[in-house]
């Protein structure tokens, strides 16, 4: 009997599929995961380095992590009591989904949205309304204000991953002042867009504004993100949900030592954005390409029918993007990272020589 309960349990967590990550390939150009190379290896191997200095991972890491969080408020200008942090966004998102989240509650967002999230509400049974975007990868605020009554918790990535799209602020504004259940904003593009909600966390007591240090600091192998909400939910979460010692001693250290030297973040993400325009602006001169606009550190365009000609020609010469075919009506939709300038030169020479 116990045999059979777990035979079903495990071939019903199978069914699902979980989160599909890019393909590893060996010496390729690497521009299929919104990875951040304008911030120089050498920077991060400094970094590793000089954080190891204040490393003992024999012991448990006490009070590194208050640590971090002071040094995060200094960044933030937020304080320390509103701020918790994890082992990355993704482990945020997971435990406020597993312990807020039920099947009676239902979850507003839109699709898509960030693949990570979809598949954790699958997961754990989680009923969502998605809104579509329209054809123009963009998002309607009337249509979420006409189902927000109906829905527990409203979850938005802003910007948007895969499309890159970013609210107006004062349409987000609106909804997250009219929204009564859990709001949870996901900031790890935030950096690369136009504004950040992470004020209207002191006025807004079930806001949860999630980012990370992954993308605009370039620090996705070491796994961080962090939180900033009101001072009772960020104890609840720091106190009870969060595991004892979720961050390891080398990640707290390096984030302490990253987050004092900010300016190198700023100035990458100024030369990612001025990489991005150009990446949209030399796409868009093919009749091929339909481009959509970003606030992200990647751009999504739909190839329409040429769109397996180009990832698998991309591919032939060792640059790998990331192929996400469907997207609502658009049928072959590829996603590009805007990586260093060499490299989106060598991607950008790539397709000019592909369609001339």
């Amino acid at each position: 009997m116990k045999k059979d309960w777990l035979d079903k349990k495990i071939k019903e967590f199978s069914s699902i599929g979980g989160y599909q990550k890019p393909e590893l390939l060996h010496d390729a150009l690497k521009l299929d995961s919104n990875e951040n190379y304008v911030i120089s290896k050498q920077f991060q191997q400094d970094l590793i380095t000089n954080a190891k200095k204040n490393c003992d991972v024999r012991e448990y890491p006490l009070g590194g992590v208050e640590r971090l969080i002071n040094q995060l408020s200094k960044f933030l200008k937020v304080h320390s009591s509103m701020i918790g942090v994890g082992n990355g966004s993704d482990q945020i998102l997971d435990l406020i989904l597993s312990n807020f989240a039920s099947k009676q509650t239902t979850v507003l967002t839109s699709n898509p949205t960030f693949g990570f999230f979809e598949e954790r509400c699958k997961l754990y049974s989680i009923p969502v309304t998605a809104i579509p975007f329209s054809n123009d990868m963009t998002l309607d605020v009337k249509e979420f204000l006409k189902v927000s009554k109906n829905a527990d918790i409203l979850y938005l990535d802003s910007p948007n991953n895969p499309t890159g799209f970013q609210f107006q602020k004062n349409d987000l504004q609106k909804l997250v002042k009219s929204f009564d259940g859990l709001i949870i904003i996901d900031e790890a593009y935030g950096e690369f867009g136009d504004f950040s909600l992470s004020d209207m966390v002191k006025s807004q007591e079930n806001l949860v504004v999630v980012q990370t240090l992954s993308k605009s600091f370039g620090l996705a192998g070491l796994r961080l993100g962090y939180f900033i909400a009101n001072k009772k939910f960020t104890d609840a979460f720091n106190q009870v949900l969060q595991y004892p010692y979720p961050i390891s001693t080398l990640t707290i250290e390096s984030a302490i030592l990253a987050l004092e030297q900010s300016a190198q973040m700023k100035d990458a993400v100024k030369t990612i954005k001025e990489e991005r325009k150009r990446i949209i602006e030399n796409l868009r001169k093919y009749d091929t390409f339909e481009v959509f606009d970003s606030k992200a550190n990647f751009v999504l365009f739909d190839a329409h029918g040429s769109h397996k000609r180009v990832f698998d020609a991309l591919a032939e010469q060792g640059i790998t993007i990331r192929k996400l075919g469907k997207i609502g009506k658009h049928d072959g939709c590829l996603r590009v990272t805007v990586g260093t300038k060499e490299m989106n030169s060598k991607f950008l020479l790539a397709i000019r020589d592909l369609l001339g």
